[in-house]
């Protein structure tokens, strides 16, 4: 039986608010290793190159040159079909959140026709209810005593489980899914005519 795997062509890490150079560096090493090569940061507290080529080093070069960098989370976000958060709390608006196993399969179908992020949040905080908002679904990578993994330590896991992750060729597809910017204008409108109706 053939198996399918993700398109890591159509996946790409987003740090959002990332506090420390080295950090980047570290993660775009990660990506590189797993055949990852499209990285995003937003608003990164101190973006100094040197610092992040050297802990990328010559291995991910190529990473580091093709980075692109937004003002805002939605805006990184704009084209994206599906947007996954990662998160070491639990409750509250983060009820539901899915192993990376797990997650890795669910986006060897969903990144064949869509524009898939994987979002981490800042290394102090991560990322906040409303960065949650943004997200279709959250990911939790499972720990034993101390939940708060390093950034570049959590992009690796994520990055791992997509290299490896493969389903049944027949079980491997998702329509292309309405970009968050189709969904933001999409509920625009809707609020538009709720409050013409005097709905709301």
């Amino acid at each position: 039986m053939s198996a399918e795997r993700v398109n890591r062509a159509n996946i790409r890490i987003v740090l959002h608010r990332p506090r420390f150079p080295e950090n980047i560096g570290a993660a775009a090493r990660a990506m590189r290793n797993m055949g990852l090569r499209r990285l995003v940061v937003v608003r990164p507290e101190n973006f100094i190159v040197e610092r992040v080529r050297m802990m990328a080093t010559h291995v991910a070069g190529d990473v580091v040159d093709a980075i692109t960098s937004f003002d805002s989370l939605p805006e990184a976000l704009a084209d994206c079909g599906y947007v996954v958060g990662t998160t070491a709390r639990l409750g509250g608006e983060r009820q539901s959140v899915v192993s990376p196993p797990m997650m890795a399969r669910r986006l060897v179908a969903i990144s064949q026709e869509n524009e898939v992020a994987l979002v981490f949040g800042p290394e102090d905080r991560g990322l906040t209810n409303e960065d949650i908002r943004l997200c279709h679904a959250l990911v939790n990578i499972p720990t034993d005593a101390f939940a708060s993994l390093n950034l570049a330590q959590a992009v690796m896991v994520m990055c791992y489980e997509i290299f490896n992750a493969k389903v049944a060729a027949e079980a491997a597809f998702a329509p292309r899914l309405a970009t968050r910017h189709e969904l933001d204008g999409m509920y625009d409108k809707l609020r538009e005519i709720l409050v013409r109706i005097s709905y709301i």
